[in-house]
């Protein structure tokens, strides 16, 4: 069993014991990753990025990806291959010759 389906398995049994699948369903768990995404982008405001919390980073980090990983499970995606398509995608609309040192976007470039 991989990393990635051994906390998805995890995830499973602690929301099942608690009877909280109710609640997840993908909207659901689509507005949670943005709400905890904002309690992550909250520990930056105001601050330098060497003056968040990193305890409370790794926290909010962990929200985000537990119900990102909830998510995928509920429609069944394979993680590990989802994250390796989007990379080879990106790197077709990001190639190196013309990305690498620039932040400008694809349409840019």
């Amino acid at each position: 069993m991989s990393d990635i389906e051994t906390l998805i398995q995890e995830l499973v049994q602690f929301r099942n014991e608690r009877d909280w699948d109710q609640f997840h369903n993908p909207k659901d768990l689509a507005l949670a990753i943005n709400v905890e995404a904002g309690e992550l982008l909250e520990l930056y405001l105001w601050k330098s990025a060497t003056e968040a919390n990193v305890d409370k980073v790794k926290e909010e980090l962990a929200d985000i990806l537990a119900f990102a990983l909830l998510l995928a499970n509920k429609y069944g995606f394979d993680v590990k291959q989802i994250v390796l398509d989007k990379i080879k995608k990106n790197g077709e609309k990001y190639p190196v010759d013309k990305a690498k040192g620039t932040a400008k976007k694809y349409n840019e470039l």
